[in-house]
């Protein structure tokens, strides 16, 4: 174990994915955010086979025993992406990604609700502050909502669609909990990727686009970065706990406002840094929570084996 490596790893793949995601939104006005999908996942599978092929585990790192449980967190974590690229060509970088900080804050229910997991008082009320830093930030979005299809209109379908990745990416994190068990994480990136790709040229008859020299040569970073971003994120989990780690993916913020200021001129409103400063302290006490009721199970493991 290395924690400072395991944080320098993490914050990389967090940068790393927020360059990706501007990638994405620069492209947004022309391209369709399902076939910026295809060119993401399609690319990241060459550098994840070559990152196998350096670790010498092409042969054992892809083998996976729960197929349909793969295409399902492949076809969850597909609907995601596209709801999530989508929501950047609407609206502002920084409000798409302080958004997408309720996925966490889902994840707790729906653990509740499909894993049997027992939500107590203090993440509960956790879990509601968080729920108002969301209405903090959707707020304006709401009250300004007129049907004439202007600006406001596109706005509140920006967030419909942020809000919607976020719950479906919190339903393929607890997909990924279950595949963990008896699959490797290579694996389930890997295959996560290609059930991308190919649901994706599923919507070829929805219109794709002949992406300019410009589009085309981002929309490929993007998947290269894309899989980089995975690979320093797998080995940061390498270095360091999960517990440790896990209130850095807040850091994505910053890099979401650096971006959004300096590459698309978006400066992020007051209710934007209002609600996302009460979604991320919400995280950040459930995940604290999360860390202690670890410990205590951890030792009550001890204690209940007396073999240790």
């Amino acid at each position: 174990m290395n924690p400072l490596r395991g944080i320098f790893f993490k914050v990389t793949a967090l940068f790393l994915f927020a360059i990706m995601a501007s990638l994405i939104k620069a492209t947004s006005a022309h391209v369709p955010p399902w076939q910026a999908v295809f060119f993401r996942s399609f690319f990241a599978m060459f550098i994840i086979i070559a990152w196998l092929i350096h670790r010498k585990e092409l042969q054992t790192g892809l083998k996976i025993t729960n197929p349909m449980g793969h295409f399902w967190r492949g076809f969850i974590g597909t609907t995601a992406m596209a709801l999530g690229f989508g929501a950047l060509g609407l609206l502002p970088f920084p409000e798409v990604t302080a958004i997408g900080f309720t996925s966490p804050l889902l994840i707790v229910i729906f653990a509740a609700m499909f894993l049997g997991e027992r939500i107590r008082v203090f993440r509960l009320s956790a879990l509601a502050v968080g729920l108002l830093g969301v209405g903090v930030i959707l707020y304006p979005r709401i009250t300004v909502f007129d049907l004439s299809g202007g600006p406001a209109t596109v706005a509140l379908l920006g967030v419909m669609l942020a809000l919607g990745s976020a719950l479906f990416r919190a339903m393929a994190q607890i997909h990924i909990r279950k595949l963990v068990q008896t699959d490797q994480t290579s694996a389930i990136v890997f295959y996560f990727s290609l059930t991308a790709s190919l649901l994706s040229l599923l919507t070829l008859p929805l219109g794709w686009v002949i992406p300019s020299a410009q589009e085309t040569l981002f929309l490929i970073l993007a998947g290269l970065i894309g899989g980089v971003a995975q690979i320093f994120l797998t080995t940061g989990y390498r270095y360091a706990e999960a517990s440790l780690l896990a209130p850095f993916d807040y850091a994505s913020m910053l890099f979401a406002i650096l971006i959004g200021y300096f590459v698309f001129s978006e400066i992020p409103t007051l209710s934007t840094l209002m609600g996302a400063a009460l979604i991320i302290g919400a995280g950040v006490v459930i995940i604290w929570r999360e860390q202690k009721l670890g410990l205590k199970r951890g030792n009550a493991r001890q204690t209940m084996t007396p073999q240790g």
